[in-house]
């Protein structure tokens, strides 16, 4: 599968947006455990992924609480899942590693949706960040704590 791919600066830095056309694959924070750069057989195109740029834009101005875009995660089954939990979380809100288990049948899986958590191929969009230990700590985040704190910050989650 051919990917376009672009770059877009960000209060967090500089975020790399993947995918087809208007169908984000991946998003990449510029540091943490899950960043990553483009592979040698993507395409580089400076004005991809407008509509996504635009709301990301529109998110950290605090004037979007909800992205509504084409999105393509790729994982396993029980990985999709807690992507559609992800999704569910909203704005503003925390939720813990044991409520997305619950919400998905699996109450005994937390170190499951942890990992799976941790390999969200598209964070920010999928509200990873918004996923906090049980006793509401800032638990690891793809991006680095520090996003994780700044994003969850932005949202009124944390002060």
């Amino acid at each position: 599968m051919q990917l376009e791919y672009t770059y877009m600066e960000t209060p967090v830095g500089q975020l790399m947006l993947a995918g087809e056309g208007e169908v984000l694959h991946h998003l990449s924070f510029p540091s943490g455990k899950m960043c990553f750069k483009p592979k040698p057989d993507w395409d580089y195109h400076a004005a991809a992924f407008k509509q996504t740029r635009h709301q990301i834009d529109d998110y950290f101005a605090g004037q979007l609480k909800r992205f509504d875009l084409a999105l393509a995660p790729s994982g396993t089954e029980f990985q999709m899942q807690v992507l559609g939990a992800l999704q569910k979380i909203p704005f503003g809100q925390m939720r813990s590693y044991k409520d997305i288990a619950e919400a998905i049948g699996r109450p005994n899986s937390m170190r499951a949706v942890g990992a799976a958590n941790g390999r969200n191929p598209i964070p920010l969009i999928i509200p990873c960040h918004r996923v906090v230990g049980a006793d509401g700590s800032l638990t690891g985040f793809g991006g680095g704590l520090d996003a994780k704190a700044f994003l969850l910050r932005l949202e009124g989650a944390i002060s």
